[in-house]
């Protein structure tokens, strides 16, 4: 950790002089050139219009693009940018066809979201949810996801980095079993774009979802789709626009090749922006250094908290990421975060609804979220467990 510009990093953050934000895994604090890249957008908006300002900024928006798809080693054809992680992932996940019998393959950390459209697809079609076990070391097991593989599987969709938990599903050998069996993999990088160092060629998903308000520190309300095209050339999104879609006759419309064919015309533009603002600067620090400052503070994290009398940390996984969970036996986690609030440390809670499998089958009680980022310091751990172990 000694070779990060922290003190950079926190300069550029005015949030820090503010609060010890360990809540990056909700919504992280953003650098100042994010703030100030939407700030100018919408003023230069307001002087000469909407539509002129998104015409004399195309060249800047295409931009995007490149930068996103630089992030995650894609091409700019295969990035749609949308408002959120979640509209992302359900741009796919609506576009694949199912029928009775049809089989969806996901982990017992999946995230609330995901599971809720699985089921309403399932209530409507008859597919089928099922859900694969875990190792020991409590991450999807890959062994097993071999094992349920079959004809009837049609798609296999897991978190990366579950919304609780600490770990970091083994996505590689997931999209390796999903690309021999030729059954689309739908990949939620909501909590690990930012954090890991992506590449969707040696993550071998179809389709990869991202959001900008978390560890890529961007603006909320964006978010951004890869799209292999050997998956946009057996789909259609399940609404269409002007803008993904062409009307080329009274009868007849074509449907844009591109990744774009997932999104819609109107969007917040000074956010893209500021997304785009918010991967650049993420690319200047470069994930490697990023992903290995988070791992370490992390592990700093969970070291200190274990030391803590009537302290539980409920982290799993043979790898590990920036977020952390943990529970205090003699005070209510929703106790412990307004504690912590009072004393301007900023996590989050996480309950049951978030992640119904995953909290009945480890029966955890509400857990205090803390998720470090690369300009949080030694001292702001230090501060955060002197506090928790004021309650325990």
């Amino acid at each position: 950790m000694t070779d990060f510009d922290v003190h950079r990093a926190r300069t550029e953050t005015p949030g820090c002089a503010e609060v010890v934000h360990l809540n990056n895994a909700g919504s992280s604090l953003p650098p100042a050139r994010v703030t100030d890249t939407v700030v100018d957008y919408l003023r230069q908006e307001a002087l000469i219009g909407g539509y002129e300002q998104a015409a004399a900024t195309v060249e800047r928006m295409n931009g995007v693009y490149a930068s996103a798809a630089r992030l995650v080693g894609a091409d700019p054809a295969d990035i749609a940018l949308t408002d959120n992680a979640t509209r992302s992932w359900q741009a796919i996940f609506y576009a694949l066809p199912f029928a009775a019998g049809d089989r969806i393959l996901t982990a017992k950390s999946e995230y609330a979201s995901n599971v809720i459209s699985f089921l309403q697809i399932a209530k409507r079609t008859g597919a089928v949810v099922e859900v694969v076990d875990n190792d020991e070391s409590g991450q999807l097991d890959v062994e097993d996801l071999k094992r349920r593989v079959d004809g009837d599987v049609k798609l296999i969709a897991v978190s990366h980095v579950p919304t609780q938990g600490g770990l970091v599903n083994p996505a590689e050998e997931i999209g390796a079993v999903a690309r021999e069996a030729g059954i689309p993999f739908l990949l939620d990088a909501c909590q690990s774009a930012g954090q890991i160092d992506l590449d969707v060629a040696r993550l071998n998903c179809d389709a990869l979802s991202v959001t900008g308000r978390k560890y890529l520190r961007g603006p909320r309300g964006t978010g951004f789709l890869y799209a292999h095209p050997r998956l946009r050339e057996r789909v259609e999104p399940a609404m269409l626009d002007l803008h993904s879609a062409v009307w080329t006759a009274p009868e007849s419309y074509e449907v844009d090749p591109t990744a774009k064919m997932f999104e819609v015309w109107e969007r917040d533009h000074a956010a893209l922006h500021g997304l785009g603002a918010a991967i650049d600067y993420a690319l200047e620090w470069g994930m490697p250094a990023i992903e290995a400052r988070v791992a370490a503070l992390a592990a700093t994290l969970r070291d200190a908290l274990r030391e803590i009398p009537d302290v539980r940390v409920h982290d799993q996984g043979v790898r590990q990421c920036g977020i952390v969970t943990f529970s205090v036996a003699k005070t209510p986690s929703q106790e412990v975060k307004q504690r912590l609030a009072a004393a301007k440390i900023n996590v989050s809670v996480t309950e049951a609804t978030s992640a119904q499998f995953d909290f009945a089958e480890r029966g955890l009680p509400p857990m205090v979220r803390s998720s470090v980022h690369y300009f949080n310091t030694e001292d702001d751990i230090a501060l955060l467990v002197g506090e928790v172990g004021k309650l325990a």
